[in-house]
Formats: C-alpha cells, structure tokens, sequence
C-alpha cells in the first residue's frame, strides 16, 4: 500500500508539474480515486515541503508554486525500460530527428539511476521493432520531414497529390497530424473550410509551405480521428460476402491469406465442422473479382459455395490452370 500511494503522489506531483492548476475532481479522474483521497494527498505533498496551494472558487484548484520543478524522474526500472521501446530509429529518421533521437537516448541513460539503466540498456539490446509488414519495403517519402514541420508549426500546405487510379489533384490544407501504419506514412489534414482527411504521405509529387498559420480544431483528438477511420475505412472495403468451406486445420492458413480478425469473426459465427472436419464461413470480400484472387491462393484448401458467380470465376479459374498445366 505504501508503494503504490508513494506511487499515486508522484503521479500527482507530475500531472500539475506538466499541465498546470487542476481541480480535485479532474485529479481524482486521472488518478482513478476519490475526490477525498486527492485531498489527503495534497495534503501529505505539503507536509513533505511540497510547494502545492489550492485557489478557491470556480476557477480554482491545485497549483504549485511558480518556477517549482522537481528533479525527480520517478521512473521504476521497468518504465525507463519501455522508453526505449518507443523510439523508433527508422520513423525517426525519416522524420529528421535521428541525431536528437539519439542524443535523447543517451541524455534519458545518463540520467537514470543504476539499476533502471541496466534495465533499459538489456531492453535495447534484447527487443527491436521492425514496423514494415513482410514482402514490402516502407515507402519513399521525400516530403516527410517538411510535412512534420507544418504539422508541428501550423502551417498550411499546397500540394500536388496522386489519387487512386494516378489521378493528380492539387489541394490546399491544414495539416494536423502523422500516423505511421504497417510502414507507410498518413497525413491528417483538412482543407481550410472542410473535415479531416486522411493523405498518403508517399503520394505527394510536389509541396509548398505557405505563409502564416492556422488554428486547430478545438478538442481534435488525432487518436481519435484514426481509429474511426480505420474502422469506416474496414467497413467501406468490404462490398460483398462469400460462402466457404475450409478444410480442417487451414483456419490459420486462411487468416494469414484473408486477415486474422475478418476470419476470426467469421469462425465465432460459425457453426460445428462436418464429419469430414470441414468448416461453413462467411467471410466478408472486398469484391468478387477480388475474392477469386485471394481465395485462388489456398488452393484445395477451401471451396468456395456461394455466390454463384464467385463459383464460376473459381471454376473457369481452374479450368485455365488445368490447361496450362495438363
């Protein structure tokens, strides 16, 4: 119990270090305790010589002295280590910021006590995250690291952009984040009077930064933004829906070739195999044309039972084979 309230002061002590005043309710939120017990450690910060006071009235709450900054870092051995973890050598580079990458690196192991940078030197030496999937490269991003620099100054960007299908449109925007996924480079950014949208970053063919700034959004969370767009992004792919029988102990082999989580819900809905061992799905396509491809790759692995013109690629698919290899 010791341990973990020493913990909970820390937290405390940092989160109005790092944001300002805050009040005992938004305290009690981040710390996931009772109103009541924030009082009790603000007043035991205080009783330590903390130098924490408290305005009163509406706009009130905690505070701590102007100019008060702790020299402690608080970090247990197992959170210095997980830092190391989180800084990507390759997303660095490619934003411009390897050399201040690794002068924080070696800044945070200076600093760190004994043990905790035992812990974090065997983390970077043990663990490496590789972010590209298998059988691709990451992209060429030319205009990355001026990119990130809009991002961070707030300034508008004209571009000369490559849709889907090669078409070139020419786009002013405010850019408001970057998101790295599966190795390539997204955009989030809006034009000065529209929503967000989401821009591959490789496929910007000529940049300019334009003069002035621009205000975020209020309340924009990027996080956010990302996760409802992949998952509108999921459900605008898949058009269509095919009926398959799998043959026993090829469910993996079907997840690596269709997605684990397209057929993982597929198998949950399923019902028990045949006698044969063989499964029933129904898995969601992008297209039928494009389900005859991916499903052509397991071979006599599945057979495909719906819809009918699905079968019949399949079928004329095959027959093709059968003369090319007869």
């Amino acid at each position: 119990m010791a341990v973990m309230r020493a913990s909970r002061l820390l937290s405390l002590l940092l989160l109005l270090q790092t944001r300002g005043r805050m009040t005992a309710p938004e305290l009690a939120a981040e710390l996931e305790v009772s109103v009541r017990t924030v009082y009790r450690d603000v007043e035991a910060l205080s009783a330590a010589g903390v130098p924490v006071y408290a305005d009163r009235g509406p706009a009130g709450g905690y505070q701590l002295l102007d100019g008060y900054r702790t020299r402690l870092n608080g970090l247990t051995a197992e959170e210095a280590s997980s830092l190391f973890l989180a800084g990507l050598p390759g997303p660095a580079a490619e934003l411009g910021m390897a050399e201040l990458a690794a002068n924080a690196e070696l800044k945070l192991l200076a600093a760190l006590p004994p043990e905790p940078r035992s812990h974090a030197s065997r983390m970077r030496e043990r663990f490496l995250l590789d972010v590209p999937g298998w059988y691709r490269a990451s992209d060429d991003v030319p205009h990355l690291s001026e990119v990130s620099e809009a991002v961070w100054e707030q300034r508008p960007l004209h571009m000369t952009y490559r849709r889907w299908g090669r078409q070139e449109v020419d786009r002013v925007i405010h850019p408001y984040g970057l998101v790295l996924k599966g190795g390539s480079w997204y955009l989030v950014a809006a034009p000065p009077d529209g929503s967000p949208r989401t821009y591959r970053v490789a496929r910007i063919l000529t940049l300019e930064t334009l003069p002035g700034r621009f205000a975020r959004p209020e309340g924009f969370d990027l996080g956010g933004f990302w996760q409802a767009y992949a998952k509108e992004f999921r459900e605008r792919m898949y058009t269509a829906e095919a009926v398959i029988k799998v043959a026993p102990g090829r469910e993996d082999l079907l997840a690596f070739t269709m997605g684990a989580d397209v057929v993982g819900a597929a198998l949950a809905a399923a019902g028990e195999p045949d006698a044969e061992g063989w499964r029933t799905l129904t898995v969601p396509v992008e297209s039928i044309t494009h389900a005859r491809w991916v499903l052509l790759r397991m071979g006599a692995d599945v057979e495909v039972l719906g819809p009918p013109q699905l079968r019949v690629l399949m079928g004329e698919a095959v027959a093709e084979l059968a003369k090319l290899y007869g």
